[in-house]
């Protein structure tokens, strides 16, 4: 029985890495709206999180680097920054970002890689700032990768990452909604997204109805959110086929990485929502040696 257990749990790893929603597509949307708006939005949320005024000699490694902005934010306030991406659309769009604004810049290297791949990690050596918001969850196997990640971290440095919160069989269900999105025939997925977010939607559109909104809400599907640059339809395309997705408790994220020696230094988490809980972790700096 072991031995089955064993099998159907690796062949679900499988089939987990080959059905994977294409994030890199709605990111190539995204970059086109990068303003100095929202960089300079961006920047003002590492230094929030991080609890710094610059990154001026720090290094950045930016897990999963999606549209590039946060690459981008981080250059922009002086960091070392190394990015890099599963999905090759991802890549494509932080290289754009890059070429836009620093071409042929030293401080910065874009390419692809895996969260997954432990030697790819180990070869890019240690970062002041290892940033990874709203991926490890999607890599089919999110605690395995942020065993990796985290030993990315060097003494002294953050860890800032993001996981979606754990609801119980409410995230056991939008998991299998993702699940079959991502297996169904392209012509079927805009009528299951639309299926399986009729109920919130319905919900959303009573709500602003309510509160005098309406307008408010209508123009959320046909102009593009400030904070993402995605419209509502294009973040519900996100949020139904975001696969594999894996989510976590605020205390077992805690308990991971205290045991790998960080230091809990900030945390948003969002109660009894589907949203992603945000951390930031500190890696105590190595002991001095012996005083003389």
């Amino acid at each position: 029985m072991a031995l089955l257990a064993e099998t159907a749990t690796g062949l679900q790893r499988v089939e987990e890495m080959e059905v994977r929603f294409e994030f890199g597509k709605n990111w190539s949307r995204f970059i086109a709206l990068v303003d100095e708006d929202r960089i300079a939005k961006a920047a003002n949320s590492l230094r929030q999180w991080l609890e710094v005024d610059d990154l001026e000699g720090k290094s950045f490694l930016d897990v999963g680097s999606g549209s590039g902005l946060y690459s981008l934010a981080a250059r922009r306030l002086g960091a070392r920054v190394h990015s890099f991406d599963y999905d090759s659309h991802s890549v494509a769009c932080t290289a754009e970002l890059k070429r836009r604004y620093f071409p042929r810049d030293l401080n910065w290297t874009v390419e692809q890689g895996s969260a997954l791949d432990a030697d790819y990690l180990r070869s890019l050596g240690t970062f002041d700032v290892v940033y990874s918001w709203g991926v490890l969850h999607h890599t089919g196997q999110m605690w395995r990768a942020l065993d990796n990640v985290q030993g990315s971290v060097e003494p002294g440095g953050n860890l800032f990452i993001a996981i979606y919160n754990d609801m119980g069989s409410q995230s056991t269900r939008w998991r299998l909604a993702k699940r079959v999105y991502n297996r169904l025939p392209r012509p079927f997925r805009l009528p299951f997204a639309l299926v399986v977010m009729a109920p919130s939607e319905a919900k959303s559109a009573l709500r602003a109805l309510a509160t005098f909104r309406v307008r408010e809400y209508v123009r959320s599907w046909i102009q593009p959110r400030p904070e993402r640059g995605m419209s509502r339809w294009r973040d519900i395309i996100d949020w139904v086929g975001g696969y594999p997705y894996e989510v976590a408790r605020p205390e077992e994220i805690f308990e991971f990485c205290r045991a790998r020696g960080l230091a809990l230094t900030k945390m948003q988490c969002w109660g009894f929502c589907l949203g992603c809980n945000q951390f930031v972790f500190a890696r105590e700096r190595q002991r001095a040696a012996a005083s003389f």
